[in-house]
């Protein structure tokens, strides 16, 4: 709440606990999101004339993100993890595509995402064999309203080729009544 932009004209102490926790979440932007709360929370003291202090805890002071949100430096943070993500070809370097597939059976959604990433797999290796396909696997949250949710990523440096590719590999599937299959292109979240 106190993140989320609402002034608090007296607030002259902010203590962030467990600063860390979402820099261990299997998304590429959990040091991003980090970065951004910390700094977020760290501007809601300090307003007045009184001045403000932040507390952080953390298990890892030394993480780029933790100390660039610390001192309110955005320019540090990136010059760290837009190499990284340039590395492991995120974005904004190649774009990526997250497909989800969920249903009321688990045995049948994980078929369906089998099926989908190999007939997408081998469209997008045939027109750019560099890209990569991770997964299927179960979703960070693998069941939400009695729905079991696979997921599969795919990281290719031509937007229409991977968007291509999506295309044609669903129209290849006959998915089941009760799956759903989503598509979100360069996702914001991985959950």
């Amino acid at each position: 709440m106190i993140a989320k932009g609402l002034d608090f004209p007296n607030v002259t102490l902010v203590g962030v606990i467990n600063a860390d926790t979402a820099l261990h979440l299997p998304d590429y932007r959990a040091a991003e999101r980090t970065f951004q709360l910390v700094t977020q929370v760290a501007g809601r003291t300090g307003r007045g004339d009184r001045g403000g202090r932040v507390l952080v805890q953390t298990f890892n002071p030394d993480h780029p993100a933790i100390v660039a949100a610390t001192k309110h430096d955005y320019v540090a943070f990136a010059d760290v993890e837009l190499p990284v993500r340039a590395m492991f070809h995120y974005p904004p370097y190649w774009p990526l595509a997250r497909i989800i597939v969920r249903g009321p059976s688990e045995l049948v959604a994980l078929a369906v995402a089998q099926n989908l990433a190999a007939e997408i797999g081998a469209k997008i290796n045939a027109a750019r064999p560099e890209s990569r396909i991770l997964g299927p696997a179960a979703a960070p949250i693998a069941k939400i309203r009695d729905l079991f949710r696979f997921h599969f990523q795919i990281q290719c440096p031509d937007q229409d080729v991977l968007r291509n590719s999506i295309r044609a590999g669903l129209a290849l599937q006959k998915i089941p009544e009760g799956v759903q299959c989503l598509v979100d292109i360069d996702p914001q979240d991985m959950l």
